[in-house]
């Protein structure tokens, strides 16, 4: 038997989209934000030499400098404002959720409600401006090492970075906040997606460049080709899928009239964090890769060499890593944002049931059970996602862009996009509906 929802989605009145003027604005605010995103990836901060700036990253285009190069879309590489990206805020968003459950203060914000929640918002904000600014400082002194610096006064260069990228990268913050207020989709992720895919072309270019000089096979670049409609098939797949628990509601007196009880389901996704656990452990892993190429660089040490090696994309320590981190924020995640109990007490309160289950505590268990279930399944398709392109990439030595994360972040973003624009519609049409059936009865 269909669902609501089902039935709803397969009524949509597309015609009705050109009326739909409010959805109207926000598609269009959403796609002059993200125009000025992609001009702010060309400013360039001053100081800096292009043509040593070119050579260097033409020699480091996988790697981990190649990973934030596709999330920024090409803007570290060409040194923009933008170079930061969002990553800075990502990073304290961490840091803030994971205090947020041991740290007594912040917990006690977090049950305030929406006044806790801005106060949360504004200890991120201040966390994202001090990692930017620790992040511009050894940026410029990688660039000062690297001698793509042009400008004489290292001190002046060094203050103009961390302005630079401080600006640009709260500027990025507060165009992601205003697209997910008045626009479509989460900001965030929609900024992430947009650099993401601004490199594919480039990417799908160089990739047949090295099959026409040899340097990949025919078979290879199909084999590769095919991967990623395979993992294109499993996201939808998996992003798409729930588990619906069975709700029961009993009979009921509504006056003179006995109601017949009625059901409803439960939908739980099989990942309810979406791309959130492999942009968290890619943000966190990049605090010890940053640190141990940084020393590496320096050639003081041969225990910073080998862990620079070591902490490379492909190899198995970070993979293992990486993994480990993807597993923990899949069960971080959904730990904050499910809570089975409070679930489990609403459902009594309205009178509902999962059959064969008592009300209340039995059915918070359930839930727990459940959830849990779900999320063991969810960790598992997210690291085998996000790990087993690695091996393929390190053995084939395929461009970064074809990696899983990459791929998922922008399939689920998709989707999301999607799902919301189809939110609006249903709303417009709801609201059509209200309007006529008032006209009616007035007649």
């Amino acid at each position: 038997m269909a669902s609501l929802s089902d039935k709803m989605t397969a009524g949509v009145n597309y015609s009705a989209f050109s009326k739909a003027t409010d959805l109207h604005k926000r598609l269009w605010f959403t796609l002059l934000a993200i125009i000025v995103f992609r001009l702010g990836t060309y400013i360039p901060f001053p100081g800096i030499n292009p043509a040593v700036l070119k050579e260097f990253f033409s020699s480091n285009q996988g790697g981990l400098i190649g990973m934030f190069n596709a999330f920024t879309g090409g803007a570290l590489s060409r040194m923009s404002i933008f170079a930061l990206n969002i990553m800075p805020y990502i990073s304290a968003s961490i840091i803030i959720q994971l205090g947020a459950s041991v740290i007594p203060s912040l917990m006690a914000l977090k049950k305030e409600g929406e006044a806790g929640l801005r106060k949360m918002n504004q200890y991120t904000r201040s966390l994202t401006i001090l990692i930017t600014v620790v992040q511009s400082y050894f940026m410029a002194l990688a660039l000062e090492r690297g001698g793509a610096v042009i400008m004489p006064n290292a001190h002046l260069f060094e203050l103009s970075t961390i302005v630079s990228l401080l600006g640009g990268t709260m500027f990025v913050v507060w165009l992601g906040e205003q697209i997910t207020a008045r626009g479509v989709g989460n900001g965030t992720s929609i900024l992430i997606m947009i650099g993401i895919v601004a490199n594919i072309p480039t990417a799908m270019i160089r990739m047949l460049e090295d099959g026409r000089a040899g340097a990949l096979s025919t078979v290879t670049i199909l084999a590769v080709l095919a991967m990623i409609f395979a993992v294109i098939y499993v996201v939808v797949m998996f992003e798409t899928a729930q588990r619906r628990i069975v709700i029961q509601y009993p009979k009921h007196q509504m006056g003179n009239r006995l109601m017949q009880g009625v059901s409803s389901h439960l939908p739980l996704k099989i990942n309810p964090t979406g791309v959130m656990p492999p942009i968290f452990a890619s943000a966190l892993l990049a605090l010890p890769v940053g640190i141990a190429q940084y020393f590496s660089q320096k050639g003081d040490s041969d225990f910073w060499n080998k862990t620079a090696l070591l902490l490379t994309p492909g190899q198995w320590v970070y993979i293992t890593i990486f993994a480990v981190l993807i597993v923990f924020f899949t069960f971080f995640y959904t730990g904050v944002q499910s809570n089975p109990k409070e679930t489990a007490e609403n459902l009594k309160r309205q009178g509902g049931f999962v059959a064969g289950i008592r009300p209340g505590e039995n059915t918070a268990k359930y839930l727990d059970y459940v959830i849990t279930r779900l999320t063991v399944l969810g960790a598992a398709y997210l690291t085998i996602l996000c790990i087993l392109p690695e091996f393929l990439i390190a053995t084939f030595n395929v461009p970064f862009f074809l990696g899983g994360t990459t791929l998922l972040i922008v399939v689920s973003v998709i989707l999301e996009t999607v799902n919301q624009i189809q939110s609006h519609m249903f709303a417009y049409q709801y609201e059509g509906l209200i309007k006529k059936a008032r006209m009616k009865g007035k007649i």
